[in-house]
């Protein structure tokens, strides 16, 4: 389904960006019966249910014109934000981070850790700095990208 959703890409984003909003994600993917394509997008500030609303008839119109040779079938379209606390996919978010709470799991325990909170310091090509709190300190530590599973946003408690 990989190839749908390159397809639909170069579709798709213009008109988003001509509204104003980032593409940030797109899946297609099949539950039980059903087929969903969703499209994430984002701007500054986030977005509202509006945003959604508008996307989705924009984008909606879009593959009805261009893509009926890419998609067979019927599908669901949902078109939303990635949320709060949205997976850090591309390098791109990765630098928008930086200052800001992240969670991260590993594949295996790093220091009889399975995952780590923290706010993001730093990020390069082998590395992610996180700064977390150890009771009434702050610890940075280096993890290497290799082990991590899964980095995302979180909500700073």
């Amino acid at each position: 389904m990989a190839k749908i959703v390159e397809q639909i890409k170069p579709l798709i984003e213009p008109t988003l960006t001509e509204l104003g909003y980032t593409l940030y994600d797109i899946e297609y993917v099949k539950e039980g019966k059903a087929w969903y394509l969703r499209i994430y997008i984002d701007k500054p500030g986030g977005v509202t249910l509006e945003d959604c609303v508008s996307a989705s008839e924009h984008v909606s119109e879009v593959i009805d014109e261009t893509a009926d040779s890419i998609i067979k079938g019927a599908y669901y379209l949902e078109v939303s934000s990635p949320g709060a606390e949205r997976p850090l996919k591309t390098a791109a978010d990765v630098e928008a981070a930086i200052g800001k709470w992240v969670y991260a799991s590993f594949y295996q325990s790093i220091d009889g850790e399975k995952d780590i909170q923290g706010r993001l310091l730093e990020a390069n090509d082998d590395y992610y700095v996180i700064e977390k709190k150890v009771k009434t300190r702050r610890q940075s530590v280096e993890i290497p990208k290799s082990q991590v599973s899964l980095i995302r946003l979180a909500i700073e408690l």
